[in-house]
């Protein structure tokens, strides 16, 4: 389970030693001030804390000084200094939404009450149990935090304080184990598996904790159903052939002396793991190397493919072949479920798309692409064999792309979109990317080359994203924002002439936006909104679909409704869901499209009619939190017969949230 870390910018010059020793120091002159004057001045103790709060070691040292923090008195005065009487529901809101300040008196607190539940800190109105209870309902409600990568609202807050938080909570859950929250943490699995993301290597280790957990007598958890085994089964023990987690050597002997029923029921069984939780065992890729020389026709069946995969796998035999022998081993057994969910979208039949996986196959990578994935991924296998593995994975699972702990969502969402509808220019861009360092993109008649440009919006190379992220983003990301510098000073939004350039020519030419771009006030807002429902909503404009996803921005509020910042998405399709909602299902490229925006509007991602990596919301809902759209022109219908209840509904919503204070100025 990877996660991002987060260096303050005032703490670069900063030893270890020199932290601790500060903080130290502030503790003693607040405990020399308490006992004198009975104040209690503890933000000097709360900065030198912050600078300890983003590394293990650092919370390492704030865990010893347990005894220390509290003589000193540093939550006297405070609710804090009653820890029997804090509420879970009400810390959880206070460390994910409060100002930095308390965020850290918060942190520190449960720091503190970690060291009450171990043990090594007896509080005289607490105990260890009631700790214990506290700290297992807190970490329940913030798995997400150790499950996925940080939402929107947790990366963007002040000062990098969302990653300390992330940390504090990997502290704790190490410290504590999972017994007590096995039962939220396998819901929690489920739903970010029904997204079906790319990157899923920290739910795999969750997963792995699951089984440890359930193999302890004394587990606190209880029993947590067929949920929990059909996960762990997924990964560790797919098939009878596998059933007690033998080993690879004991797992090929079996396979040798195995006959075809038997085959016959463990690639039924393989395909019935991938398909049914999106995980893929490491058992998996010995299988299908096995078959290969034992028993090809049978490889589609493990793969659990549909007449139209298994017709474009015996259409590119050759290929299909090539790409496990170059690709699929233990290490990088998730492409197998990438293999076969990109055959089942049947992109293959698109003429450049099997060449250009073959250029992909033959394609030597530049020095300092292959150091880059070395870095990330090891060296267990060859640079070239992560990168072709994470191609399946990317064409596979379009809308699982995420953009990690980075400000990409711009150059995310183009890799979304590419491989969606164009996978054969995101292969072109990933080849110049992984061979000559360099990506070249046409903008109003000029080339910009990414070797030519400076830092853009990313000041780091990501590290915790697939492997094609990894490569091409920087180049990407480094191009957006050029395009953006020479669209700037035209009197509109650059992202007007910038889209269309960057995603491709599919973007439609008919751009709105809802802000004024010099005041940030509203601008026509009620003809922004019926534009969207004319250009957008099939009972408006005529019936027709979205023909090709089209890049959008949305204006991210929290569960309180307060406005965090502008965002990128796609519009991939306007539908019915079962219920006969209109809705409007999104991408959304920040890792995990299920979110609370306020006002009871929480994105959908399972259940009502969903795909794989789609989020949703009723159109009217979805309209309140855009702010930048493009449209057909000329597949547009009438904005006025769009139904004034539908305009007041958005409108009210939004400017009851992001667009409060925006009205008069």
């Amino acid at each position: 389970m990877s996660r991002a870390t987060y260096t303050p910018v005032n703490q670069h010059s900063a030893a270890p030693d020199e932290l601790v020793k500060s903080f130290d120091a502030a503790i003693k002159r607040l405990a020399e001030i308490n006992a004198t004057e009975g104040v209690s001045p503890v933000l000097e103790v709360i900065e030198a804390a912050r600078a300890l709060m983003f590394t293990d070691e650092g919370l390492e040292v704030l865990y010893q000084r347990v005894p220390a923090i509290e003589a000193a008195g540093c939550f006297g005065g405070s609710d804090w200094d009653y820890p029997q009487t804090l509420v879970p529901s009400l810390a959880v809101r206070t460390i994910r939404h409060g100002e930095p300040v308390v965020t850290l008196v918060e942190s520190l607190s449960q720091i503190r009450l970690l060291a009450v539940a171990k043990g090594h800190y007896v509080h005289p109105s607490i105990s260890a149990e009631h700790a214990q209870h506290f700290l297992a309902q807190v970490l329940a409600m913030n798995l997400d935090m150790v499950v996925s990568d940080l939402q929107e609202s947790d990366r963007l807050r002040p000062d990098g304080i969302g990653f300390a938080v992330q940390g504090l909570y990997h502290f704790l859950l190490q410290h504590l184990g999972y017994e007590n929250l096995l039962e939220d943490l396998v819901a929690e699995v489920w739903r970010i598996l029904a997204q079906r993301p790319v990157q899923v290597d920290g739910v795999k280790q969750m997963v792995t904790q699951i089984a440890v957990c359930l193999q302890k007598p004394d587990a606190l958890g209880g029993d947590v159903g067929d949920d929990a085994l059909q996960l762990i089964h997924a990964v560790f023990s797919p098939t009878e052939g596998c059933r007690e987690d033998p080993g690879f050597d004991v797992y090929a002997e079996r396979l040798a002396q195995m006959d075809d029923a038997t085959l016959l029921q463990e690639a039924i069984a393989f395909a019935k793991a991938i398909h049914s939780t999106g995980l893929v065992s490491p058992y998996m890729p010995g299988f299908i190397r096995y078959l290969r020389s034992r028993w090809n026709d049978l490889i589609p069946t493990a793969l659990g493919l549909s007449h139209t995969g298994a017709d474009a796998f015996h259409c590119y035999p050759a290929l299909i072949h090539t790409l496990i022998d170059e690709a699929l081993f233990p290490e990088t057994s998730q492409c197998a479920y990438g293999l076969a969910m990109m055959l089942e979208r049947g992109i293959l039949y698109a003429p450049p798309v099997a060449p250009s996986l073959w250029r992909q196959i033959r394609l030597s990578l530049c020095e300092a692409a292959a150091e880059k994935i070395v870095a990330v991924f090891g060296r267990s296998r060859s640079p070239e064999c992560f990168l072709l593995a994470d191609v399946l994975n990317v064409l596979g699972r379009p809308l699982g792309v995420g953009q990690g702990n980075y400000p990409t969502c711009q150059s995310t969402r183009a890799l979304s979109m590419w491989a969606y509808n164009m996978p054969a220019e995101l292969l072109r861009i990933l080849a110049w990317a992984a061979r000559d360092d360099e990506v070249v993109m046409r903008f109003e008649g000029n080339s910009i080359s990414s070797r030519d440009l400076g830092a853009g919006l990313a000041s780091e190379p990501p590290v915790d994203v697939d492997a094609v992220s990894l490569l091409t983003v920087p180049h990407l990301d480094r191009i957006y924002f050029e395009m953006g510098r020479r669209s700037a000073g035209r009197g509109e939004d650059p992202h007007k002439w910038v889209n269309s350039a960057f995603h491709g020519d599919h973007v439609g030419h008919g751009f709105r936006i809802a802000v004024d771009i010099f005041t940030g006030s509203l601008k026509d807002f009620e003809g922004f909104i019926r534009d969207f429902y004319s250009a957008y909503h099939p009972f408006y404009n005529g019936n027709i679909p979205v023909i090709n996803p089209q890049p959008a921005g949305i204006a991210v509020t929290d569960s309180a409704t307060r406005f965090l910042g502008w965002h990128a998405i796609t519009i991939q399709r306007l539908a019915l869901d079962p219920d006969e909602v209109m809705r409007v299902y999104f991408f959304n490229p920040n890792n995990d499209s299920g979110q609370n925006w306020g006002q009871g509007i929480v994105t959908s991602t399972q259940g009502h009619g969903e795909l794989y990596g789609e989020a949703s919301l009723p159109v009217a809902e979805f309209a309140s939190r855009l702010y930048v759209f493009h449209y057909d022109p000329l597949e547009k219908g009438e904005p006025g017969d769009i139904p004034n209840d539908d305009v007041k509904q958005a409108m009210h919503l939004a400017q009851n949230s992001w667009a409060l204070g925006r009205l008069g100025l």
